[in-house]
């Protein structure tokens, strides 16, 4: 009965996760070219938060992260111990923790934006700066676990496509992070840390959409009967 799986909590809740990447990368999208003075080629994804409309990337943020939080929630809905575990469920909801807290604490203005900011890097930050780099963290260490949990998951259960694409996500998230480090001249050309850290979110965040879409299939193949027992 698929029907009654599509139906049921558990799907719903997987359901979140499948739309929280792809909505906030659609959000962040369209800000980048209709927001006044702001540069996507040079001013961070997180500076979408400051100034006029800012509100708006802080609810992207949020949301996704309740979603996000709603996907673990279904994960650890779903029996089978240690196929993707209880560690699977945690993992996806530190990542939503921390693009929730990614929101509501915003980061400094920077690279002349919004008006007035200094043309690079700030001298002093505060603690909403401190904070957000934290969730960042948290974030991207949560996404690279979380790739190393499922492949293993996925390599068990002898799905050798997923699993291998789960390690490779793992492996590409830190390699992006360090490049834009590497690359950045942390004065006023942000251009390489833009855009490495936009493909950093298009690759971390796209993967655990996928991952939603991957597992509610496995939970419509049931027959619905995954329900109301945690991973293990």
């Amino acid at each position: 009965m698929p029907g009654a799986s599509e139906r049921s909590p558990t799907g719903a809740l997987l359901t979140c996760g499948a739309v929280a990447g792809p909505l906030f990368l659609f959000v962040v999208a369209v800000q980048d070219y209709t927001r006044e003075g702001f540069d996507p080629r040079r001013h961070l994804l997180s500076m979408l938060s400051l100034g006029d409309g800012g509100w708006v990337q802080v609810v992207n943020f949020v949301l996704a992260g309740l979603l996000n939080l709603a996907f673990a929630a279904g994960l650890w809905r779903m029996p089978r111990p240690g196929r993707g575990g209880a560690w699977g469920a945690l993992l996806i909801g530190g990542y939503g923790a921390g693009l929730v807290g990614a929101g509501l604490f915003r980061t400094e203005p920077a690279f002349g934006y919004p008006a007035g900011a200094p043309e690079g890097l700030p001298e002093e930050y505060g603690l909403s700066y401190v904070v957000h780099g934290v969730s960042f963290f948290v974030v991207l260490l949560s996404l690279v676990a979380a790739c190393a949990v499922f492949a293993r998951r996925f390599a068990v259960a002898g799905d050798r496509g997923w699993a291998l694409y789960c390690a490779a996500v793992g492996v590409a998230l830190p390699v992006i992070y360090l490049l834009a480090g590497v690359l950045s001249d942390r004065g006023q050309d942000a251009r390489p840390l833009s855009l490495l850290l936009r493909l950093l979110a298009l690759v971390g965040w796209s993967w655990a959409a996928l991952l939603a879409v991957r597992i509610r299939r496995e939970v419509r193949g049931d027959g619905g009967r995954r329900r109301g027992q945690p991973a293990g």
